[in-house]
């Protein structure tokens, strides 16, 4: 498997110098107490937001800033560009509309994403900040560089639920590396996993598939039992996301609660059984249209991923630890996952279909079976969109079971 370039821009070490307050507060006091932010433009990416400390001595104030830039968002930097920082003082918000933030001056840096594979660094240092005719206002250090971020991409060719086939990208190139297989079981039987054969689990699927079909779509009921299973092109099992925990509306209400989530539990093969990986929960947040979702390493409870993604327009599910951030393994690597780990884009329930594109860092990436495994968690991620829809509405048609003449219709398994 060849990977894609990635190259992502990174900023940190940034601290500010103010002059010395004068007038009335009296010589030689320093303005500690002002609260000062910076806000972080590179062309056609989202803004970035990050506190500004205020000190006289660089110190290494970590991680500010993260741009992650794909194949053609680099194309698009146009050769140079420049990364835009507006240095504001006062707190961030707005009252009425007017940002209550007061813009002290700008700050631009030449970048250039031409240069080969390596690391670049494109500015370490002090710079002024605003003019007067004493000089700048203020003096702003800041570390600007780039470091190559290589990953593998891996797009679904349909909806996780409609069992696709899942292709590898490379620039122009699309190359099936797996199958995908959706099913369901009878958890209130069998909540445990066992080493038996998937084509075994579902042989006797009639009478189970009804009793989940009648129940399914009534208000107060559970959606369970939902599995996606990840064959390599050989057709042998490589990762399975199994829903180990039913997604139940709270009492009283037709959503699926932070109190009371549901769960799957993402899985790999090992010694002919399954061994778990991660466990992903998901929920309704309350009171906004959000699919909040937490995901943790197993058996360490590591929390990778905690945040949340908009239920009608979709979003993306990520696992970044570049700068140490929360929920990384300590940020000693100690658990092997560190910098950017994955990201998966996510389907609403606004959009007519889902194929979501994943992409993973080529340093956890060590054999198929653990590409695999990012694949099931990220089917898995979607199928939660579906799984928190409000019970007060229908599943889409790939999700139901339809029952026609006393028989169940299992075709889409």
């Amino acid at each position: 498997m060849d990977p894609c370039r990635f190259v992502r821009v990174l900023v940190g070490n940034l601290a500010l110098k103010l002059p010395v307050a004068s007038g009335p507060a009296g010589s030689g006091v320093h303005p500690s107490s002002t609260p000062c932010f910076c806000k972080i433009t590179l062309r056609n990416l989202s803004d970035q937001i990050a506190p500004l400390p205020l000190q006289d001595s660089a110190t290494d104030s970590g991680l500010a800033a993260a741009f992650h830039l794909s194949p053609a968002e680099i194309e698009r930097q146009v050769f140079k560009s420049k990364l835009k920082l507006a240095i504001y003082t006062g707190r961030r918000g707005s009252t009425c509309g007017v940002s209550s933030g007061r813009l002290l001056g700008k700050v631009k840096i030449p970048i250039d994403l031409r240069v080969d594979d390596r690391a670049v660094v494109f500015y370490s240092g002090w710079v002024g900040v605003g003019k007067s005719s004493k000089g700048a206002l203020a003096q702003l250090h800041l570390v600007v560089k780039s470091e190559p971020d290589p990953r593998f991409v891996f797009e679904f060719g349909g909806e996780p639920e409609c069992s696709p086939q899942v292709f590898q990208i490379q620039g122009f190139l699309r190359q099936p590396v797996f199958t995908c297989r959706f099913s369901c079981r009878n958890t209130s039987s069998d909540r445990s996993l066992r080493s038996r054969s998937f084509s075994t689990e579902i042989g006797n699927r009639k009478s189970w598939l009804k009793r989940f079909g009648s129940e399914s779509e009534k208000p107060g009921k559970e959606r369970k039992g939902w599995s996606v299973t990840v064959h390599d092109l050989s057709g042998s099992p490589v990762a399975m996301a199994s829903m180990v925990t039913p997604f139940v509306a709270s009492p009283n209400s037709d959503r699926v609660s932070r109190s009371n989530p549901g769960a799957w539990l993402i899985l790999c093969p090992e010694d002919l059984t399954w061994k778990p990986w991660g466990r992903l929960e998901a929920w309704r947040e309350r009171g906004s249209d959000a699919l909040g979702y937490r995901f943790e390493l197993l058996p360490d409870g590591v929390v990778l991923a905690e945040s949340s993604i908009n239920t009608y327009r979709g979003g993306r599910f990520s696992i970044d630890l570049t700068g140490g951030s929360a929920g990384s393994p300590g940020g000693s690597g100690e658990l092997g996952y560190r910098g950017f780990v994955m990201s998966s884009t996510v389907g609403g329930e606004g959009r007519p279909e889902s194929r979501p594109v994943v992409e993973v860092g080529v340093q956890h990436v060590g054999c198929t079976e653990d590409a695999a495994a990012f694949v099931a968690l990220a089917a898995a991620i979607d199928l939660s969109v579906d799984a928190c829809q409000l019970f007060s509405q229908k599943l889409r048609k790939e999700l139901q079971l339809q029952v026609a003449g006393g028989e169940v219709d299992g075709s889409f398994l």
